[in-house]
């Protein structure tokens, strides 16, 4: 069972994570069950739908669970206070009803804090052993959306953490930047977990001159951007970027930040979300990949873009300091230094000879990292979960 604080048809690395973690159980003859929140709270639906047309949106989302091919329960859930795309599961007996229900042999914990702690605590009281994974580095969060807080936002984060992630048999950090910092705040039993890309999906051969040509005037060399407009993302330090004679920016992605950036990036183009085979013509109709939020566990879109053959420039901390090799596939630039990306973006863009050679090298690495490969990872640490949690009571 995947415990999940997101799920399709959000878009973000948990979502997706958990996406390609349940076709990996499905393919491997395994027999996966989501929990994850409502998308959207039956209550308000109701009151904006006469009777008739709450059954068939109701039909309409059981159709669209089906389509997985493994059954999702939604828990009730509320919308983030401004940040209404992120969903909050409410607390409840979901979980517990659904282990007992199911009776699974492992509980995937993904980017577990609220549902995930309920999930946690549902797991241990079953005695069935938890794998919690570790993806999202909420006492950034805390400083970046709770300032009010001081230093008190990062400690509640990390005590919250602790409390979900000593239940667990294990602990998967995606990174070793993100292991560290577990293991400085006290959370045992610490193991590498990365994440995989699809390389058949990103791949340099979606390159599509039209979209191109549509996307920057000729001769630009095309730099884009992928993810939330989200503050955590610091996407306006890219603003010296949009500003290289000879570049266009290129911004994928939505959040409560696109008015603000749109002001801060005027030179920039802003297509909103993309995702599917569109997502992917993007990426490989890119010639350079920039990432500049400096709080990324891992940094699966900077993935995505070595598997399409791009070079790719991003800060020199967290996830991107495993992912990116110095001067082979990219350059890491120092965090919260806006003119080192601007230096190494006009760096590639001058030489169109670095960029192929950083592109090959990029897209080389990544087939090495196959959702295939690390999903078979994933399946040895429930095993060896389950093994462990076995044999003398864990210390809790």
């Amino acid at each position: 069972m995947i415990v999940t604080e997101s799920f399709a048809p959000q878009l973000n690395g948990v979502a997706h994570s958990v996406l390609r973690t349940a076709e990996h159980l499905l393919a491997r003859g395994h027999t996966p069950v989501v929990v994850a929140p409502a998308v959207r709270a039956p209550a308000a639906r109701a009151a904006r739908r006469h009777a008739g047309d709450l059954r068939r949106d109701l039909h309409r989302d059981l159709r669209r669970e089906q389509a997985y091919g493994y059954e999702v329960v939604r828990v009730p859930s509320v919308p983030l206070p401004g940040y209404p795309e992120v969903r909050v599961a409410l607390p409840g007996r979901g979980v517990a009803d659904a282990i007992e229900r199911h009776r699974p042999h492992v509980v995937h914990l993904a980017s577990p804090f609220a549902l995930g702690a309920v999930g946690a605590a549902a797991a241990d009281r079953a005695g069935v052993p938890s794998v919690a994974v570790y993806q999202t580095d909420l006492a950034a969060y805390a400083r970046t959306y709770l300032p009010a807080l001081g230093a008190a936002g990062p400690r509640l984060a990390w005590w919250r953490l602790r409390r979900v992630h000593t239940l667990a048999a294990r602990t998967l950090a995606p990174s070793q930047a993100s292991l560290r910092a577990l293991l400085a705040h006290g959370i045992p039993r610490v193991h590498l977990w990365p994440r995989g890309v699809d390389c058949t999906r990103f791949h340099p051969h979606h390159r599509d001159e039209t979209l191109r040509r549509r996307l920057g005037r000729p001769g630009d060399v095309l730099v884009g951007y992928v993810g939330r407009l989200a503050p955590e993302k610091h996407v306006d330090r890219l603003a010296e970027v949009s500003r290289i004679p000879g570049v266009r920016l290129v911004v994928v992605g939505d959040g409560p930040c696109r008015a603000r950036l749109e002001t801060v990036l005027p030179d920039a183009v802003f297509l909103g979300l993309r995702s599917g085979h569109e997502l992917a013509r993007l990426y490989a109709s890119f010639d350079t990949f920039v990432h500049a939020g400096p709080f990324e566990t891992f940094g699966q879109t900077l993935q995505e873009a070595m598997a399409s053959g791009l070079p790719v420039v991003a800060p020199a901390a967290g996830g991107p300091l495993d992912l990116v090799r110095p001067g082979h596939t990219g350059f890491l630039v120092p965090p919260g230094a806006a003119d080192g990306f601007r230096e190494a973006v006009e760096r590639l863009a001058r030489n169109d000879e670095l960029r192929a050679a950083f592109g090959r090298a990029g897209r080389a690495a990544a087939t090495q990292r196959s959702w295939e490969t690390v999903g078979d990872l994933l399946v040895e640490h429930y095993r060896l979960a389950r093994t462990e949690t076995a044999g003398p009571p864990l210390r809790r």
